[in-house]
């Protein structure tokens, strides 16, 4: 009996000090996650700081601040207009197919360049094109309408893609009065496009590209806008950081991406799928980039009296016929596409009823496509020109390590 009770005393005795032990340990493990909590939250704060610091800035919607459930942006002094994002599908909207659409919709991701991310799927339902949206109403006239004489507009877009060519985020409502076949229209609009970040269209599949529209509408005689900067890059696996400038002083739109606006010329732009617009543009007299001096001109053929050079421009590469100084034939050999030539100021909506919404994930668009897929981690407005060095810091935020969504008062 005397052994049993000892043996009891000292399991007993062993039980408490393991308890004691206990106590500790799990202080220590609370401890360690409020630590990593924390630095998650100063980080955070730190990488909203650089967005907001960054001149010109408009608006940061991040998908972690929230007011009323719903995503909310972080927004420049003195902005007062309310640009939390609705969900919607817009083939409800304007054709009266499909289902509402609700935050359900959006997944997220738990974890992002700012500590989350919310997903667009390629809908299988023909009727389900479901987008996040500030309505024309609650932006109009605000810092992200940027329109009109002298004003210039950035924006960066922090994306990882999974497919898809069309529309990330900006004010480009395509119109739904170029419908040729299909369910009839219900709300017919004509476009209402201003400017926005897109996956590269057919002008670069899976580049980072600009589109700026001076009139909302058409250009170069085709159907749809045509004036676009794109990269010659396409975006890769894992996060990166799309983005674009578009600079009023300089007349040029450049495309960004994780922080590098490379060069890229389009030759034989007359064959190309998108550049034969601006092509024919040039042709006719209606796109006419400076064409000055030459910045280099070489002579590549001798006929007699007659000699063909080509003359290389800022925006354009020419092969032109001479006669002495005659200048006989000139034929356009190559189009830059990035930056790109756009000498006009962006749409100006004068009314509202005249102007499109800012659309995240998807655009308004006859086509109803399924669009650009995968998860946006953030999305960046300013009110000005960027510099390379503002671009850099952007895209410094999406090289850096995700972060998992921290709490926000």
């Amino acid at each position: 009996m005397v052994g049993q009770v000892d043996s009891g005393l000292r399991w007993h005795s062993e039980s408490v000090k393991i308890k004691a032990m206990a106590i500790p340990i799990r202080t220590a493990a609370l401890l360690s996650v409020a630590i990593i909590n924390l630095r998650a939250a100063d980080e955070y704060q730190r990488r909203v700081d650089t967005v907001r610091k960054t001149p010109g800035f408009v608006a940061l919607w991040d998908f972690v601040k929230r007011d009323g459930g719903r995503f909310d942006a972080w927004k420049g002094r003195g902005e007062t207009h309310d640009f939390r994002l609705d969900a919607v599908n817009y083939v409800r909207d304007y054709w009266g197919e499909g289902r509402e659409a609700t935050y359900e919709d959006f997944p997220l991701m738990g974890s992002g360049p700012f500590g989350q991310a919310v997903q667009f799927r390629k809908e299988t339902d023909a009727d389900f094109r479901p987008c996040l949206l500030v309505p024309r109403a609650r932006l109009h006239d605000s810092g992200l309408d940027v329109k009109g004489p002298g004003r210039s507009v950035s924006m960066a877009v922090w994306l990882m893609r999974e497919s898809g060519n069309h529309a990330i985020a900006g004010i480009w409502h395509e119109g739904t009065d170029l419908q040729e076949k299909g369910a009839a229209v219900k709300r017919v609009e004509h476009g209402m496009r201003q400017y926005a970040l897109f996956a590269g269209l057919a002008a670069n599949n899976g580049a980072s590209a600009a589109h700026v529209s001076e009139n909302g509408a058409k250009s170069f005689g085709d159907k749809y806008a045509r004036n676009l900067a794109t990269t010659p890059e396409v975006i890769g696996a894992g996060w990166n950081v799309v983005a674009f400038t578009f600079d009023n002083a300089k007349n040029t739109v450049t495309a960004y991406l994780n922080g590098v606006a490379t060069d890229y010329w389009i030759d034989n732009p007359q064959k190309h799928a998108f550049f034969q617009w601006p092509a024919k543009g040039w042709a006719d007299g209606t796109y006419r980039p400076p064409e000055g001096k030459p910045l280099r001109r070489q002579v590549v053929e001798r006929r007699g009296e007659e000699r063909v050079e080509l003359q290389e421009f800022r925006f354009t590469k020419v092969r032109v016929t001479l006669r002495g100084k005659q200048v006989l034939k000139r034929e356009l050999v190559a189009l830059k596409a990035n930056p790109y030539w756009f000498a006009h100021d962006l749409y100006s909506p004068k009314e509202l009823a005249d102007g499109g919404p800012f659309t995240i994930g998807r655009v308004i668009h006859t086509s109803r496509s399924v669009g650009t897929t995968g998860h946006i981690g953030g999305v960046a407005v300013f009110g000005r020109a960027l510099s390379p060095k503002d671009m850099a810091r952007l895209a410094a935020i999406g090289k850096s390590a995700p972060i998992a969504t921290p709490a926000v008062p």
